[in-house]
């Protein structure tokens, strides 16, 4: 996966970033930090909520095993960059771009369909995340974070790459392809009326 490049070919985003943010998060970067830790954190939780929810579907345990191993790294790796500057882990604080996203999961639906929507909404997730870090590691000027935020942009396009594949093995690719691209929309929509802010990593 390391050689896997994200742009909007991969990731398929309808709407990019505001330009804004870039500049927003590189004066607030202990707030980003804060907030990218806690990210990594519900990203490995929401991979055990599935494995506890899926246990039957054992290509999904065992990939996401590995993602939720990579993520908590990846949260390691962010306490480590927020201690190198002096700072704490901060409070937790609510992520309105997933509490959104999540809202369009499909409730009392077939459970492979439910399946379908849980794991495409992890997919929309890490996208959007890989193009966030592809920004701060093209714009920011502290050449420590540029080369920490390319390693992670990789690492989460291929966590994207993973997800999409899961749906694709549990339901038909037809099927899975037009729900992405309604979620796509979705997510959009959600992008375009969220306003940037200091302390949020999405």
């Amino acid at each position: 996966m390391s050689e896997l490049q994200p742009n909007k070919t991969i990731l398929r985003l309808e709407l990019p970033t505001d330009p804004r943010w870039v500049n927003i998060a590189e004066k607030n970067i202990e707030e980003i930090l804060v907030d990218h830790a806690y990210c990594e954190q519900k990203a490995a939780t929401s991979a055990i909520s599935l494995i506890v929810k899926y246990p039957d579907k054992t290509k999904l345990v065992d990939e996401l095993t590995d993602l939720v191993a990579e993520e908590w790294s990846h949260f390691e790796r962010v306490l480590e960059q927020l201690k190198k500057r002096g700072y704490g882990l901060g409070r937790n604080r609510p992520d309105e771009y997933v509490v959104q996203l999540s809202k369009h999961i499909r409730k009392g639906d077939k459970r492979e369909r439910q399946l379908m929507d849980h794991l495409l909404v992890n997919a929309l997730i890490e996208a959007r995340s890989c193009e966030r870090f592809k920004l701060l590691w093209k714009n920011i000027q502290d050449e420590e974070l540029q080369k920490f935020y390319y390693e992670l942009m990789v690492s989460e396009a291929g966590h994207y790459v993973s997800f999409v594949k899961l749906a694709k093995e549990y339901m038909p690719f037809d099927v899975v392809d037009a729900r992405f691209k309604e979620l796509l929309q979705i997510e959009s929509e959600i992008i375009r009326n969220l306003e940037p802010r200091p302390d949020r990593m999405h």
